[in-house]
């Protein structure tokens, strides 16, 4: 299979996997007498361009921070671009793997230099962790867990409970491994992980731990150089951008189930996106959509709107993507050919 097609069939996967899931979902749950009492207006057509604008908010936090971390070396334009390239890889593989790791190469191609570009995105891992586990604390403080995971009271809800408790714990557990290794003592935590992946059962994983324990002290030696003022704006940039990714769901509620409470939707937005962290299926494929018509039920009074919610959040924040990056790619890749060929 050459790259064309396999970057077809990884494009095209997740979308039949979503709208597999779409269907079985609008046959089991969606009542065209539902869809009918959904209020038209204008009131709905402005929330959900609101929804569409704190997308491009949640870009526009990354970009800012690409731009920011890299000194302004790179341009809006090609800032934004990295950008869409990582949300692209991001939507064609598994959760669990992310786009993460391949902006160093999307920022190497706009004249990053490789080993500047691993210490970014290890820096940029790291400060996407840390918000998860900051956010945490102050989350529940805000909204009591009772109505956190109080959507069910039999063993879905459980289940999600269990589950959310169960990632948070490893997403700590990781974030603290990244700050000892990019703050602390990179070398120490490079060599530990090396010999722990030498293990017969993680041995598969050998040689891309040896590449992260390179990365951290790269990384380390790099960023103790950098201000308290570097560091500020890309901790704003990273907090502008997930916030703007939780209020598109805001402004859906506003425009379809105006009854609910803001906050609590805005709060389980982060239990989302942290279960949807370890999806198997590629950019949480299938898994999203069901997860959020089954975590979101209650505050909405007819599961058909709850289904049109979650069919329009998986548009703005994920299908666009798939088809920005289609766009994208080919150039993409025509420029690396073109730059190859001029060395």
């Amino acid at each position: 299979m050459n790259k064309a097609n396999s970057l077809l069939l990884k494009t095209l996967l997740p979308v039949a996997i979503g709208l597999a899931v779409v269907v079985w979902l609008f046959a089991s749950e969606f009542d065209i007498a539902d869809w009918k009492r959904i209020p038209w207006n204008l009131h709905t057509i402005l929330a959900i361009g609101a929804a569409w604008l704190f997308m491009a908010g949640r870009e526009a936090g990354l970009a800012w921070r690409f731009r920011c971390m890299t000194d302004r070396d790179l341009s809006w334009k090609q800032a934004i671009k990295v950008t869409m390239l990582c949300e692209f890889t991001s939507a064609i593989t598994p959760t669990t793997a992310g786009g993460s790791a391949l902006s160093m190469v999307f920022m190497n191609r706009e004249g990053i230099s490789g080993g500047r570009a691993t210490t970014l995105m290890m820096c940029t891992l790291f400060l996407d962790e840390a918000f998860f586990v900051v956010m945490c604390p102050v989350i529940f403080l805000l909204v009591p867990s009772s109505v956190l995971f109080g959507f069910d009271t039999g063993s879905v809800g459980s289940g999600i409970r269990w589950a959310f408790w169960a990632v948070y714990c490893g997403i700590v557990l990781w974030t603290l491994l990244l700050f000892a290794g990019i703050f602390l003592r990179p070398h120490k935590v490079g060599e530990w992980l090396t010999r722990l992946f030498r293990l017969k059962w993680l041995r598969r994983w050998e040689k891309d731990i040896a590449g992260i324990a390179h990365s951290m002290v790269t990384t380390s030696e790099e960023i103790k150089t950098r201000s308290w003022k570097w560091w500020t704006e890309a901790i704003a940039a990273t907090v502008t951008s997930w916030v703007s990714r939780y209020l598109v769901v805001n402004a859906l509620f506003v425009a379809f189930a105006t009854g609910a409470s803001q906050l609590v939707v805005f709060a389980r937005q982060f239990v989302v996106w942290t279960l949807l962290t370890v999806s198997p299926t590629p950019g949480g494929s299938g898994v999203s959509e069901w997860l959020f018509t089954a975590y979101y039920g209650d505050l909405i009074s007819d599961a058909s709107v709850a289904l049109v919610i979650a069919i329009c959040w998986r548009i703005i924040t994920y299908y666009v993507y798939l088809a920005t990056g289609a766009l994208m790619i080919p150039s993409w890749v025509k420029q690396g050919v073109r730059n190859h060929h001029k060395q």
